[in-house]
């Protein structure tokens, strides 16, 4: 059951078309990833999913809801939560702080720091240091804080926009074991990724994006054998 629905989306920032006619799904449970060199438009596909841009044309469904309609901080409590590119924490803000305003949709103070321990449970480094200055944190702790912050508003579907970039091997790692970990407990995922062998790897299924098409789409694995995408994306 399709979980996202994306159909014909058309992007234009002023003369430029972004994203031209683009369609897919990601269906409940499933782990789907968009690749795709700098500019393909991955990004701007997770900012029309958020709400963040407009949409020239297309839907786009969740649960059967059309989000073009929707502002972001509606579309988040739908249960739809995205982990932006670069991060974003709160540089200024303790970690707790930022786990707390990731829960800014729900009421239920318990269940919120029930959450915060989950998130700490994962990610022991947070737990550890959830009174410091996020600004201080390595780019990798960041990153975890920016996962668990997203996790906190207990999504139906977590979108992940370039969550390897500009992280050690080890946190790159540590980032994809944890992806896998949160879809096993019941979370699906949208991931876009510039590593495309590391997105493969975990995906279920994935969508290769260029300048702003989709020129193909299947099996994760099977794509990951694919002569054209080895010599486009894989590459050592």
């Amino acid at each position: 059951m399709a979980l996202l629905e994306v159909k014909d989306l058309m992007v234009n920032y002023g003369q430029i078309k972004a994203i031209r006619g683009v369609s897919f799904e990601v269906n409940e449970g499933e782990i789907v990833a968009l690749i795709g060199a700098n500019g393909a438009g991955k990004t701007s596909i997770m900012h029309a999913i958020n709400g963040l841009i407009p949409v020239r044309e297309g839907s786009i469904k969740f649960q059967d809801v059309e989000l073009t309609k929707y502002p972001s901080h509606k579309i988040v409590k739908l249960g739809l939560t995205q982990v932006p590119e670069g991060r974003r924490v709160f540089q200024e803000l303790s970690v707790k702080d930022n786990l707390i305003l990731g829960a800014y949709s729900r009421k239920d103070r318990n269940e919120i720091k029930e959450s915060m321990e989950r998130v700490f449970a994962k990610f022991p480094v947070l737990g550890e240091r959830q009174s410091q200055v996020a600004g201080t944190l390595s780019g990798g702790e960041q990153q975890m804080l920016a996962v668990g912050r997203a996790l906190m508003s207990k999504p139906t579907m977590l979108l992940l926009d370039e969550p390897s970039m500009g992280l050690s091997p080890l946190y790159v790692n540590k980032i994809f074991d944890t992806i896998k970990e949160i879809n096993a407990e019941g979370t699906t995922v949208l991931l876009v990724e510039q590593n495309a062998k590391k997105a493969l790897s975990i995906a279920n299924r994935a969508y290769v994006l260029k300048t702003g098409t989709i020129s193909l789409q299947g099996d994760a694995k099977e794509l990951l054998q694919n002569d054209q995408v080895k010599k486009e994306y894989l590459a050592e």
